[in-house]
């Protein structure tokens, strides 16, 4: 059994995906070789994925390492957030005028106390 030595996420690619490039190694006239590079995939890979499929092990298993090719799911958002997250755009919105104004006012003042200065 083989163990993981570092602290590197390890990569899983679905059974979709793997099927894909299966069909690409076997539909197109380019070696495996070449799409593996142009995938930016390893060619043992390939190779492995299409003896797993030829023995017919792509089978989906509960796993606990990240998938590349799945989309991440959204979450539905309910009244309350939807409410707090416009209180905070306006907020936020305040917020921004209130610092424009006062770096404003900086310059402002920095400018009067110039010319004092001089004399």
């Amino acid at each position: 059994m083989a163990k993981i030595l570092s602290d590197q996420r390890v990569v899983e690619y679905s059974v979709e995906f793997k099927l894909k490039v299966i069909a690409l190694t076997e539909q197109l006239s380019v070696t495996a070789v070449q799409i593996a590079e142009a995938l930016g995939l390893h060619p043992i890979m390939v190779y492995r994925w299409r003896q797993e499929y030829r023995e017919g092990r792509f089978v989906a298993q509960p796993t606990r390492r990240i998938s590349m090719t799945k989309e991440p799911a959204d979450k539905p958002v309910d009244e309350k957030e939807k409410s707090e997250l416009k209180r905070l755009r306006k907020e936020l919105a305040e917020l921004k005028k209130e610092n424009d104004f006062l770096k404003k006012w900086d310059r402002y003042l920095k400018e009067q106390k110039q010319p004092d200065s001089d004399s």
